[in-house]
């Protein structure tokens, strides 16, 4: 009998929904203590925690050596001598009723991303407010956060409310001060609460305190937040993880269903390709189904034998994603650097990873306000608009319509680390309106009749390195020999082609696309082009070498010691960023990334003549002359 009631239990548990919820507010607010509450008064600390805890409120509590439900939370070292939450902490824990999983954010202005992080996949938002303080700009930074990621279910938790004798009027205060910034931004459920978070009241149970507040306490509104899966009652999507060959006799496309539903038989659309088919099997561990619904995981088996594979999404047939290769963004900026437009970053959507450039923002969200101004830059937590331009179309949806298929990461190519989230608000395929135009007379005839097939030689190094001399003396080799060729000196495409650009980092990333975008067009003409710039940025030159075949890109590093190159300093430059007159100075206050594997490696320091001489040899040595019919 006992392990009948026992799988009862058991089943009970697992038919019980699960809600996703963040916990944010001013530092200070008492999140933490509050979330240590709620586990605390729903038995949600085992034994042995609750050891740990009373043992961490002896030596690190804020209460005398009494229980501290802070820090159940605060598991950093850092966190716990400050008194602040600094990480993300999730924790989960099960009533009766219902199955939570709470994301307890930091409440620093620094830590925004973090906050952001927790966000992202909340069905509903817990925001705390000071009852000394009220609402801070902190509290309207995250409430129009919340609204802008799309979280549905918002209470205002007003706490420490016994530290002002439980005054009503000064929390009628604050929830009226409230109502004005959270009302017009369309929560589908918006309340407000006061509680006590250090002392439980109206957090689990009424408090006797509050005799003029008849809601319900904070466990209550939980357990009543519906669930905000955004994706569920909209047409079926499913983003492929792998394509599923255990041997010769199948092929299934597996991921997990993000949105709607799909039963056997349906028709579907594998996008970005188009193709249509229908579905022919539905596998699961446990079996055959007929119908899968949103966030199960299976494997499909298509009718036909389509083309799918991992980062394309399978679609309603009837309602498919969009696809595109240039995407309208807001984009909340994670990075320690700010945006460089221009640099190569890689995007993910769903389970796609595709090369991206990102354009200049053209508005930034003041998250004081909700209003959006004009900005040319974005900087750490910052919330901008602005384009992406990606190497090839993908899947999607608009981030209201379908967070699972609309969100988006965007990574540095050379650190891979995360350097913002956003969310797609349109698309469009550029490719329908702009081309590449194919011409008769292409890089090959041009090579038939030159003698020569094209390259690009990149040459890279610090200022005073003898990049021009050596640049020069190449070509003079070349020209003497036959060889038609073309100079892009750092120096004089800033007298036309980037005039307008300075020497921040994000003018250097632009000044370096615009030469490697002639230099793709002079490659495309059949000529060898001699790029002689300091380029100091390794992803920079790695994005020039990416639109070249793989034997057109020649990297030279004209590799010179900084107190070589300072002494020589035939311009000045130098001496001049010693004294403070330009900032930002490659070598001095500015980092200078050497590659790593260069296709030829220089020493400056020797003969200018002998290091031109090495650089033709490598050219000869690679096919320079190899053209078919000479």
């Amino acid at each position: 009998m006992a392990t009948v009631e026992g799988s009862d239990l058991l089943a009970a548990h697992r038919a019980k929904d699960v809600l996703r919820f963040i916990a944010c507010g001013s530092v200070d607010d008492g999140k933490s203590t509050l979330i240590g509450r709620l586990l605390y008064d729903a038995g949600a600390l085992l034994e042995d925690q609750l050891e740990t805890l009373a043992g961490d409120s002896r030596h690190s509590g804020s209460r005398d050596g009494d229980l501290d439900l802070s820090l159940a939370l605060d598991g950093l070292a850092a966190e716990r001598e400050q008194g602040i939450t600094i990480d993300v902490a999730y924790r989960y824990f099960a009533t009766e009723h219902r199955k939570f999983i709470v994301a307890d954010t930091p409440g620093h202005e620094q830590y925004t991303r973090n906050m952001v992080t927790g966000a992202s996949t909340a069905d509903a938002a817990v925001i705390l407010v000071d009852a000394r303080h009220g609402v801070t700009a902190q509290t309207r930074r995250h409430t129009h956060l919340m609204a802008l990621l799309g979280i549905g279910s918002v209470v205002l938790a007003v706490n420490k409310l016994d530290l002002l004798d439980f005054d009503r009027s000064a929390y009628d205060r604050i929830v009226a001060e409230y109502d004005a910034v959270a009302a017009p931004l369309g929560f589908e459920v918006l309340s407000e609460i006061p509680v006590s978070a250090r002392d439980g009241d109206n957090v689990t149970a009424h408090s006797g305190r509050t005799p003029w507040y008849d809601g319900p306490t904070l466990l209550e509104w939980l357990h009543a937040a519906p669930p905000h899966h955004r994706g569920a009652d909209g047409p079926f999507r499913m983003p492929v993880q792998w394509v599923n060959r255990p041997d010769p006799e199948f092929r299934g496309v597996s991921g997990q269903v993000v949105g709607g539903t799909v039963r056997v038989g349906d028709r579907v659309r594998v996008e970005p390709s188009g193709i249509t088919t229908s579905v022919a099997r539905i596998v699961t561990f446990d079996g055959d189904r007929d119908l899968a619904v949103t966030d199960e995981s299976v494997t499909l088996v298509l009718a036909d034998d389509v083309d799918a594979t991992r980062g394309d999404v399978v679609c309603c047939g009837i309602d498919p994603t969009e696809a595109a290769d240039e995407l309208d963004v807001e984009l909340v900026w994670m990075g320690d650097a700010p945006l460089e437009p221009g640099r190569p970053y890689t995007l993910r959507v769903g389970t796609q990873s595709v090369g991206a450039r990102l354009a200049t923002p053209t508005a930034e969200l003041d998250v004081t306000t909700g209003e959006h101004r004009p900005t040319t830059a974005l900087t750490t937590n910052g919330i901008a608009s602005l384009q992406v331009s990606l190497d090839r179309p993908v899947a999607f949806d608009r981030y209201v319509d379908n967070p699972d298929t609309g969100g988006l990461i965007v990574t540095d190519r050379t650190t891979h680390q995360t350097v913002a989230a956003g969310m797609i608000t349109e698309g469009r395929r550029r490719s329908a309106a702009i081309r590449w135009q194919d011409l008769d007379v292409d890089k090959d005839a041009h090579a038939r009749l030159n003698g020569h097939r094209p390259r690009v030689v990149w040459m890279t190094g610090l200022s005073g390195a003898g990049k021009t001399t050596i640049a020069d003396l190449v070509q003079q080799r070349l020209h003497a020999d036959g060889v038609r060729t073309a100079v892009l000196d750092g120096d004089n495409v800033r007298h036309g082609l980037s005039r307008d650009l300075g020497f921040s980092d994000a003018d250097r990333v632009e000044n370096n696309r615009r030469v490697a975008e002639v230099a793709r067009l002079m490659c495309e003409s059949g000529l060898v082009v001699i790029v002689s710039f300091i380029s100091p940025f390794r992803a920079d030159r790695d994005a020039a070498r990416a639109m070249f075949a793989d034997d057109e890109f020649v990297e030279v590093f004209v590799d010179a010691p900084l107190e070589v190159a300072e002494a020589r300093d035939p311009k000045g430059l130098y001496r001049r960023a010693r004294a403070g007159e330009l900032p930002g100075f490659t070598g001095i206050d500015a980092p200078y990334e050497a590659p790593e594997c260069p296709d030829v490696h220089l020493d400056a320091t020797g003969d200018a003549a002998g290091a031109a001489e090495r650089v033709v040899a490598h050219l000869l040595a690679t096919g320079l002359r190899a053209v078919d019919g000479r």
